[in-house]
């Protein structure tokens, strides 16, 4: 028993000194740890702001697909042409083009992703949808953004983008400038009839028009015919009308018939 004050006093001095390395021991990892959570952290926030980053507008190269689509491919068809791979305009050096024909419009603004089959509201959230969350489908190699020819196509006749009405030359010449290097690369005159007659018509539909002098509109040969929603509902009203009129003879000769009968 007279021990025991000195071993309790022993173990006592133990226990304290083993507290006091282990509170000194965290305190000084704490500092470092937090130091690595928050380079973690600045990475990832870093990463977050640079994936997915596209310099090419999805809205202008919307708009230049719809004029290529309304003012050049009937053409193109009625040659029956194949425009050549290196044309800036080939439906497979648009960036955007798997994406946008993934899209569903099943009301007014009612749009499917066609990829997970998630609704939108709108077309701009699904874009930005796809934007986020399918951003592996796109092929961003160089030379695939349909918006960088916009300048020469007059995107801005078919976007809601108000329009410039002061018209800048030193524009103008640039624009025709790339609007000619476009026929060349897409119609070059040495591959054919075919090829001289595109030519031709490109440079009259869109090059023509970049000058400050006017006189000369875009689009100036026409495009693809528009069906007119009035004219379709008029002719199935004519074809309705014309039923009930064969109807009502058809009817009235065998009324005729059976009070002839009688």
């Amino acid at each position: 028993m007279t021990n025991f004050p000195r071993r309790f006093a022993i173990v006592l001095f133990f226990f304290i000194s083993i507290s006091s390395q282990s509170r000194s021991t965290r305190s000084s990892t704490a500092p470092h740890q937090g130091h690595e959570e928050s380079a973690v952290a600045r990475t990832l926030e870093e990463e977050k702001g640079h994936a997915h980053e596209v310099h090419c507008s999805r809205e202008r190269s919307r708009a230049a697909r719809k004029i290529i689509e309304q003012y050049l491919i009937p053409f193109v068809e009625k040659e029956k042409h194949h425009i050549p791979k290196k044309c800036p305009l080939h439906p497979e050096n648009d960036l955007y083009r798997l994406q946008e024909q993934s899209k569903a419009r099943e009301d007014i603004n009612l749009w499917r992703c066609g990829y997970c089959k998630k609704t939108f509201y709108e077309e701009k959230n699904l874009d930005n949808h796809l934007d986020e969350w399918h951003f592996d489908t796109l092929d961003t190699s160089p030379g695939r953004c349909l918006a960088d020819s916009c300048g020469a196509l007059h995107c801005d006749l078919v976007m809601d983008s108000p329009r410039k009405t002061k018209c800048n030359p030193a524009a103008a010449a640039r624009n025709k400038h790339a609007c000619e290097s476009l026929a060349d690369r897409c119609f070059p005159v040495q591959d054919g009839p075919s090829a001289r007659r595109l030519n031709d018509l490109f440079l009259r539909q869109f090059c023509d028009a970049h000058t400050c002098k006017g006189g000369r509109k875009p689009f100036s040969r026409g495009g693809k015919k528009k069906r007119n929603v009035l004219y379709i509902v008029a002719s199935v009203l004519v074809l309705f009308l014309i039923f009930l009129f064969y109807l009502f003879l058809y009817l009235y000769e065998r009324y005729s018939q059976f009070a002839n009968f009688h």
